[in-house]
């Protein structure tokens, strides 16, 4: 699956392009921020993104919105270190397809993958 990662954490960005080429996933395109998340996900047509919730200027969860107002069918899966039932609520509500906890396995990344397919 072709994918974007947005993450302001360089390691966690490094960390998600080894455990996804490992998995048979193409990194087609990377972010730091959501203003250059959403300028890769239109100009990059992702099969899939993982976005973190907290990242410098535009929340990852106004990024989120934006991504499905573009593409209601985008396939989006977030990451927080926030681990609690209202937030993965909201972001179920505006449309992630899953929700990963950091810190995150193999197993976290396989799983959210899986509920994409």
């Amino acid at each position: 699956m072709k994918v974007l990662i947005v993450d302001d954490n360089d390691s966690t960005r490094e960390l998600l392009k080894i455990s996804l080429a490992r998995a048979g996933h193409e990194i087609v395109g990377e972010a730091d921020d959501g203003k250059s998340a959403l300028k890769a996900f239109v100009e990059l047509r992702p099969e899939a993104v993982l976005l973190d919730i907290i990242m410098p200027g535009i929340s990852g969860i106004a990024v989120l919105e934006e991504m499905r107002r573009l593409s209601p069918a985008a396939k989006v899966i977030m990451l927080t270190a926030v681990d609690q039932d209202a937030v993965t609520a909201e972001l179920k509500r505006k449309g992630a397809a899953a929700v990963i906890f950091k810190p995150f396995s193999q197993t976290d990344l396989r799983n959210a993958f899986e509920l994409i397919k």
